[in-house]
């Protein structure tokens, strides 16, 4: 199961990436996001936590990280991975940022009704936040 969400950002895809670099912070322009950590570095093998507005905190692994171009955090669940992919690319118009969830495995079904309806419908805010983080932070 997948589901994806876009929007385009009138900022550079450097200005977008540092949003979300600085993951502590992730709150601050994401409102379905209560708490958000990083240990070390934002690259690929980094580990950290996620909890949700209304949810339990969960382990992520940041999977893939491509400097001002992209990154990808897992999760694991019960006999199920959550994926979620963030896609930066220059435009024109500044940048195109493109959000896609994935749930994968035997209980991908289970969870992608359960969690995933929650994250859909969250998914545009979401992405209207990084939007206005970007476009009107100083």
């Amino acid at each position: 199961m997948q589901f994806e969400e876009q929007i385009t950002i009138a900022a550079a895809p450097e200005k977008v990436f540092a949003l979300y670099e600085n993951v502590t912070a992730w709150s601050s322009w994401d409102s379905d996001v209560k708490a958000s950590s990083i240990e070390g570095s934002f690259s690929s093998g980094a580990s950290g936590s996620l909890q949700p507005s209304s949810g339990p905190k969960a382990r992520i692994k940041f999977t893939e990280v491509m400097p001002n171009r992209s990154f990808t955090v897992e999760t694991k669940l019960p006999l199920c991975l959550m994926r979620f992919e963030h896609e930066l690319t220059s435009t024109s118009a500044g940048t195109n940022v493109k959000h896609r969830i994935t749930f994968a495995g035997l209980l991908a079904p289970f969870f992608g009704r359960v969690i995933g309806s929650q994250i859909r419908k969250g998914l545009p805010n979401s992405l209207q936040g990084l939007k206005q983080a970007a476009e009107y932070q100083s």
